[in-house]
């Protein structure tokens, strides 16, 4: 980038900024993505140091919360898959889901629900040993996922040249978890104790 163009790029930006203007700024660049956002990222590209980015995103969920005006917005700042993002919030799903009532975005199959679920939870994992737990080929189901941009290829086993999979930051993103830990415990739901799924 040259000297010109970076100055085109700064030239509205006011020489010091406020709190309520970095703040708003923050707000601006949140508005516009669709994945999380860093804190070192948003601190790199407003020429910022973190803490004064972490402070301005800590102010902005609490103002969203409702932490001034004691009035929550329809949407939130959540911290999720290593960075923040605005969320709808959750009281208010019922005003979206009306909103697109009339659409028909492609949901995955149960078949392929059950596979995520096993390689979320047993990863890393081969194709046969899903396909053993499931009792059922899962080729195709993999092939889905693996477009869909759920889950990714780890590694090849250098013995048996199987391959490994694991689930991604895009489906940590979608669950609206921080990482696997936060997944809920899966013995309740397990048929005994002799189940696949028991380390």
């Amino acid at each position: 980038m040259t000297l010109d163009s970076t100055q085109d790029l700064t030239a509205n930006r006011p020489d010091s900024l406020s709190d309520l203007e970095l703040r708003a700024g923050v707000e601006a660049v949140l508005m516009i993505t669709d994945a999380p956002v860093s804190l070192v990222a948003l601190a790199t590209a407003l020429e910022q140091p973190v803490n004064v980015i972490r402070e301005a995103v800590l102010a902005l969920r609490d103002d969203y919360d409702g932490a001034a005006s004691g009035s929550p917005r329809g949407f939130e700042l959540r911290e999720v898959g290593g960075g923040w993002r605005i969320f709808v919030r959750q009281e208010f799903d019922w005003a979206v889901k009306l909103f697109v009532a009339n659409e028909n975005p492609t949901k995955l199959s149960q078949a392929a629900l059950e596979t995520l679920a096993v390689i979320a939870y047993k990863q890393p994992i081969s194709r046969g040993q899903v396909a053993s737990i499931r009792a059922v080929n899962v080729d195709s189901v993999v092939k889905t996922l693996l477009s869909r941009g759920l889950i990714t290829e780890l590694y090849t086993d250098s013995e048996t040249g199987a391959v490994h999979f694991g689930t991604t930051a895009l489906m940590l993103e979608l669950l609206g978890i921080n990482s696997l830990d936060e997944l809920p415990p899966i013995s309740p739901y397990l048929p005994g104790a002799d189940s696949d799924f028991d380390e």
